[in-house]
């Protein structure tokens, strides 16, 4: 047995409340393992200290478990009666068996003699200490629109240097305006509503300096570029009343060198009230250019001096922003914000602010740019959910490395899906391009392998969000191509309908079928190309995932890529729910197949 690769802690993802009732507990190990099962009981069951008495147990197999490359992870809900629960863990290695516990690893269950197990123990489950997230987030298909490019609704709100707008093979500068706002969104809402969206995701629309807006001068107000305060709240509702909630982008890790607490500081200097209100090293600053950040004159967003980086451990920039928040949502009724640059705000900030905003609308969904291993801000009283840059980054390694087997890519999705507990699976903000990155068809290349990356988008556990433009294939290479304009005259015209029409038919299957929501997926060995891709998904309920799920006797999807240079033959497909390069049960290379059970 390799004791190394085995480890458990009663804390985060390893052993946390589903829910009231149900308790998940997972164990890692190596891939030597053959068995593992969870001794468990209340830890009084024998009295406070146990005296002589031998400790009641329950022993249950564990036989649901996931592969990641070099380790297995097994995982069980259990149902504690008295809300607290003591267990260890039985290890098998084909005939050598031992017992793990908090102190290691033990060949007998059995303490010693006057001596005391150190079992695991989750001591109580606190309804307030349950992680909870937004029901409505899971359901959610996002459309993230980058307001300048989107639609421009109201010329008379346009920037004096605002240029023509572009067609969508012309690139565009860092600082090029375009002109979109507010009333071309809600110009725009009925086709969003026909396409099947059910969230907006604006990029910031707070006054700032450039066309991005993440230079933030006034937290308060609408950017004039964009429109009024009114036109805001009016945009807000009328999404509302077409069924779509609406998440804002809150910038609180920097501003702008405008933001007047920053201008003050740099009128005054350490006289400034506003002083602490940012990271300052040294006093006085050298001229604007000369690379203040970087000669450690004070931290910004970056290395960029125009981007002074907030304090946010001080309690006056936490309660001026939690107000800002708290604003945002009594004048425009938001449901959501989502926070740049996430983790380089204090934990504290969160804390603080979650209470004050679910206090005014409990299902209000908090959303942080973070782009790796997010635990820590996922447990509960800080963030609901992340963006999920690491499926976005595995898929994208999958399909752009031939060499890469259907080992690599479930490995991958396994390591994604058991990084946080089950019901932060449920809203992890899934996306395969954004105004930061290349966008997908442009990363690819391939029209096909575009389509066989958005049907995991539409089937994996999550929300999913598509980019503005994602429906019509626009391109983009890296920032700031890929905040291309909108063209909407071809798309009046019809140009693009066969490619909206196709993902009208990927967002229904999201919305229609239960079970391309469910957080219940399997991947399925039937065929020894190692190029295809082939799992299953069903609609269970997340406390019986960890059981055999393949039995389970619900309605389930299959989805079958075919990754390979050669055709595969897929028999017995149901209801087809989605295909491409799908004839007559022949699915070609970089085909994709979605059906109904």
């Amino acid at each position: 047995m390799i004791k190394s690769a085995v480890f458990h802690r009663t804390s985060d993802n390893f052993c946390y409340a589903l829910d009231k009732d149900n308790l998940v507990i997972t164990i890692r190990t190596g891939l030597d393992i053959t068995d593992v099962s969870i001794c468990f009981g209340d830890p009084y069951t024998t009295g406070i200290m146990g005296g002589n008495s031998k400790w009641i147990y329950d022993i249950k197999q564990m036989p649901y478990h996931v592969e990641l490359e070099d380790n297995l992870l097994w995982s069980i809900c259990i149902t504690p009666e008295f809300k607290r629960c003591s267990y260890f863990f039985k290890i098998s290695c084909g005939e050598e068996i031992l017992y793990y516990f908090e102190d290691g690893f033990h060949t007998s269950p059995e303490p010693l003699p006057n001596g005391r197990a150190q079992y695991f123990l989750f001591p109580w489950m606190n309804p307030i200490d349950i992680n909870q997230v937004p029901e409505w987030v899971n359901s959610t298909v996002w459309y993230q629109i980058f307001p300048d490019r989107f639609c421009n609704g109201d010329k008379k709100l346009n920037p004096i240097i605002t240029k023509k707008w572009k067609g969508p093979d012309e690139s565009v500068s860092s600082f090029d305006f375009y002109g979109g706002d507010i009333p071309g969104i809600i110009s725009r809402l009925d086709y969003l509503k026909d396409l099947g969206i059910t969230g907006l995701y604006l990029n910031p629309v707070c006054k700032a300096k450039s066309n991005h807006k993440y230079d933030t001068t006034d937290y308060l107000h609408i950017d004039p570029h964009f429109g009024t305060d009114e036109q805001m709240r009016e945009l807000v509702d009328k999404a509302h009343s077409l069924g779509m909630k609406v998440m804002m982008d809150g910038v609180f890790n920097h501003c702008s060198i405008f933001f007047p607490p920053w201008k003050d500081v740099c009128k005054h200097g350490p006289e400034s009230k506003y002083y602490d209100w940012f990271m300052i090293n040294k006093w006085p600053f050298q001229k604007l250019g000369f690379n203040n950040s970087k000669k450690g004159y004070y931290y910004s967003f970056a290395f960029f001096d125009v981007m002074p980086k907030l304090n946010t451990n001080n309690k006056e920039v936490i309660k001026y922003f939690v107000h800002v928040c708290t604003s945002w949502i009594k004048k425009f009724d938001i449901d959501g914000i989502r926070f740049d640059v996430a983790n380089e705000v204090s934990h504290e900030f969160y804390h603080i602010l979650r209470k004050n905003l679910k206090k005014i609308k409990p299902d209000f969904f908090m959303l942080g740019e973070l782009w790796h291993d997010s635990m820590p801000w996922l447990r509960g009283n800080e963030l609901d959910s992340v963006m999920n840059y690491s499926l976005k980054d595995s898929m994208n390694e999958f399909w752009l490395n031939p060499d890469s087997t259907k080992d690599t890519f479930i490995h991958a999705v396994n390591r994604c899906y058991n990084l946080y507990m089950q019901q932060t699976n449920s809203v992890l903000f899934n996306l395969l391009d954004s105004h930061d990155t290349i966008r997908l068809i442009s990363g690819l290349n391939n029209i096909d392998k575009f389509y066989q990356e958005l049907a995991v988008l539409f089937t994996m556990p999550g929300s999913a969000c598509i980019y503005y433009g994602t429906e019509i294939v626009l391109e983009g290479m890296h920032d700031p191509d890929c905040r291309r304009c909108m063209p909407w005259e071809l798309i009046d015209n019809g140009y693009y309908d066969d490619r909206i029409n196709k993902m009208k038919k990927l967002i229904d299957i999201r919305k229609t079928i239960p079970a391309a929501r469910s957080n219940a997926y399997a991947f399925i060995n039937k065929y020894e190309n190692e190029r295809i891709i082939h799992y299953e998904k069903y609609d269970i309920p997340l406390k019986e995932i960890y059981g055999d799920m393949s039995s389970s006797g619900n309605a389930a999807i299959t989805v079958i890529l075919n990754c390979s240079k050669e055709p595969i033959t897929v028999e017995n497909c149901g209801d087809v729910l989605f295909s491409n390069l799908f004839s007559e049960n022949i699915l070609s290379p970089d085909g994709t197949l979605i059906f109904l059970q």
